[in-house]
């Protein structure tokens, strides 16, 4: 069925009601009266949501996947409350503010934690097994290429800068934002496809590459502040211990899931499929943290531990399984780390003197350090254009770099300066914003081509 065409006017009333409701909480606090700490944040969600789902339906009104219209819709509210901000007022400002609420974030780290979690679901461990090894030469490339080539423009863009620099450029570059494509994915409805558990497999496995070099990055700048060097040792025991969980983590749950819910499947309380299946992906992302990885990386691991054959029993008694489940909570939580993302995009960075041509040249070798890693996956027939694109995005990775390299000195002196950190985050803007509607026009093109083989 058709969807029926929505009025210009009805746009209209949504964004009165947005904006009204955005004074409420200025006006409450003028007020003085008794006020609930969880009243604003339920407002904040009520905007984001309503929102988030009036630009994914223009979105995709327009043939691009939801998430381009969450991220955008972030991008102008953003910056519409920075331009009412500077002029000294305005109901806008409201945004402003929600773009670093604590509590909304943490609502968008869970959210995104909850993505991954979902995208695991979708897939098995044998079956990322099937392109492991496609996987792993995708992703060594998507970091190796980026971070060459990021050097080489830095060194040739800022000749005055230290090896720190040239280092933070290079590392930054390696960041893939697994949540953007996988988002993608799900929107287009492509997650099966053998490019899409490459392009996922090669994203964890990529970023787990890229927080160990930011993790020996960090070490360097902190044995030269202490004015000694890094022990190779170190450096090899951070990258054993991302190995070891990855590994340990697919081993040990594959035995303790069936287990697990065995022993869930005598309760008789309801959701009990839900709970459990929920209380693995938080446990699998807190010890990812404890480890020093992101946390969706645990979470996309326990999504492919939790197989349907794991929890049959209750998938009987509750009638739905563990993904169906998940489907309410994601779209809940999932739009709120979109929308935040879009509206911590202070676009007045394109404006600072010398980002641009820096920009610029990252943006460049952005794009073309992931499209070389897409010639590293194996089998015939494979897109290989499309999973080169699907490496693409920076997104909350790639911004979690830029901000960790920021705040780095040697000897009292900044790592990063401002233009260039500016330079970095345009680059983050850029892959992160062109990469939904370039991959879903590469996923329509590779579908019109004959079924692919196995794979490597």
């Amino acid at each position: 069925m058709r969807a029926a065409p929505v009025r210009p006017k009805t746009f209209a009333r949504l964004a009165g009601l947005a904006v009204g409701a955005a004074v409420m909480p200025s006006l409450a606090s003028e007020g003085g009266g008794h006020s609930d700490p969880a009243a604003p944040v339920v407002l904040a969600m009520a905007i984001i949501l309503v929102l988030a789902k009036v630009g994914g339906d223009l979105a995709q009104r327009l043939g691009q996947p939801a998430v381009l219209g969450e991220l955008i819709v972030g991008v102008i509210l953003g910056n519409l409350s920075l331009a009412f901000e500077a002029l000294g007022g305005g109901p806008l400002r409201y945004f402003s503010a929600l773009s670093t609420d604590v509590h909304l974030d943490m609502l968008a780290r869970i959210g995104v934690i909850i993505l991954l979690f979902e995208v695991g679901l979708e897939s098995t461990v044998g079956q990322m097994m099937k392109v492991g090894l496609s996987a792993l030469l995708v992703a060594t490339l998507g970091v190796v290429t980026p971070f060459g080539l990021g050097w080489l423009v830095s060194s040739w863009l800022l000749p005055s800068g230290s090896v720190y620099v040239h280092i933070f450029i290079g590392a930054t570059l390696t960041a893939t934002s697994v949540g953007i494509t996988a988002r993608v994915l799900k929107d287009l409805e492509k997650s099966q496809l053998p490019e899409a558990r490459i392009v996922l497999g090669a994203a964890v496995i990529d970023d787990v590459m890229g927080l160990v070099i930011l993790a020996v990055v960090t070490g360097v700048i902190g044995a030269a502040n202490a004015g000694t060097t890094l022990a190779v040792s170190d450096i090899a025991l951070t990258l054993l211990k991302a190995i070891a969980f990855l590994v340990g983590s697919l081993l040990i749950g594959r035995w303790l899931s069936p287990r697990m819910f065995t022993v869930a499947s005598q309760l008789k309380a309801r959701m009990v499929l839900l709970a459990f299946g929920l209380g693995f992906c938080f446990l699998l992302a807190w010890l990812s943290d404890l480890i020093g990885l992101a946390p969706i990386v645990g979470a996309f691991a326990a999504g492919l531990i939790l197989e349907d054959v794991h929890y049959q029993d209750l998938k009987d008694k509750e009638q739905h399984t563990l993904e169906e489940l998940i489907h309410p909570i994601s779209y809940f939580l999932v739009p709120v780390f979109f929308v935040l993302m879009g509206m911590r995009t202070d676009v007045r960075a394109f404006a600072a003197p010398g980002v641009l041509g820096l920009a610029g040249a990252l943006v460049v070798v952005a794009i073309l350090g992931k499209l070389v890693a897409g010639l590293g996956a194996l089998g015939k027939g494979l897109d290989r254009l499309s999973i080169g694109i699907g490496m693409v995005p920076r997104g909350e990775v790639g911004l979690i770099f830029a901000s960790i390299g920021a705040s780095l000195s040697v000897q009292g002196q900044k790592v990063v300066d401002p233009n260039v950190f500016s330079a970095v985050v345009v680059m983050v803007i850029v892959t992160t914003m062109v990469t939904p509607p370039v991959l879903k026009w590469s996923l329509e093109r590779g579908a019109r081509r004959k079924p692919v083989g196995p794979t490597a």
